[in-house]
């Protein structure tokens, strides 16, 4: 089964510790300092839309976009009755068109990394690029080789009281790609429901992503630990870019 097709239902609950009003936080610092103030947003692979909402929340319009159409449904859920309510958008990133352009667009939790093909990313970062005003700015995270490297033989589990997930990772140096099959067990009634999902993210290094976005277009970039204004340290888990449009097109 492909990502996020049994998940979707439970995500919200399994992923309850992921601290989304962190993530944003640390957006509006990085908008801050380039003395940014959108108006309008793309959030990319945006899943079920907490990071979506929390930006409509500061009221900008936000297009949301993912290829997960069971995802999307429980996101458009979540913003119903909402007074800035996201529009919700079933496309895959490398393939992106958006009516209009958009002062920023973000893509969080290493979603960039579900694109395995290095050249879906190049052709993703070119699409996101050509969606921005000029002067936007485009902000996300990738896990860094080193983390996805280390997952490599670990098994995890997550549990809550109607659902109970357990993932095993393999990395692959052949392909660079880290795998990670997901049993879900879901509770019906009395019964229990197993579904199976694989994972598979690209260990994107620093140098190559880098390389990406000025390919794209892009030519003021910054790099940054996980959410600290600061370049990444040794062993850094999770990087942050910063990247902007040039203001003449």
């Amino acid at each position: 089964m492909n990502a996020y097709h049994a998940l979707a239902s439970c995500y919200d609950r399994l992923t309850w510790d992921v601290d989304y009003p962190g993530v944003v936080a640390f957006y509006r610092r990085l908008l801050a300092l380039e003395g940014l103030t959108p108006r309008t947003a793309l959030d990319l692979a945006c899943g079920t839309g907490s990071v979506a909402l929390l930006l409509s929340d500061m009221g900008l319009r936000v297009t949301a976009v993912d290829m997960s159409e069971e995802m999307l449904t429980v996101a458009a859920q979540k913003a119903q009755g909402r007074p800035n309510p996201p529009f919700f958008v079933h496309q895959r990133l490398q393939d992106l068109r958006v009516p209009r352009a958009v002062d920023l667009a973000v893509c969080a939790l290493d979603s960039l990394d579900y694109l395995t093909d290095p050249d879906d990313c190049r052709r993703a970062l070119r699409r996101i690029y050509r969606a921005l005003n000029p002067g936007g700015c485009f902000l996300f995270d990738v896990n860094t080789p080193e983390k996805l490297r280390a997952m490599d033989g670990q098994v995890f589990l997550d549990e809550q009281e109607d659902v109970y997930c357990v993932w095993r990772g393999e990395f692959q140096e052949s392909t660079n790609i880290c795998s990670y099959g997901m049993d879900i067990f879901r509770r019906e009634g009395t019964l229990w429901r197993r579904d199976f999902e694989e994972h598979r993210e690209y260990a994107y290094s620093q140098r190559q992503l880098t390389a990406y976005l000025r390919e794209a277009g892009f030519r003021r970039i910054w790099v940054f630990g996980d959410r600290r204004l600061e370049p990444p340290g040794p062993g850094e888990q999770r990087i942050y870019f910063m990247a902007r449009k040039g203001t003449f097109q």
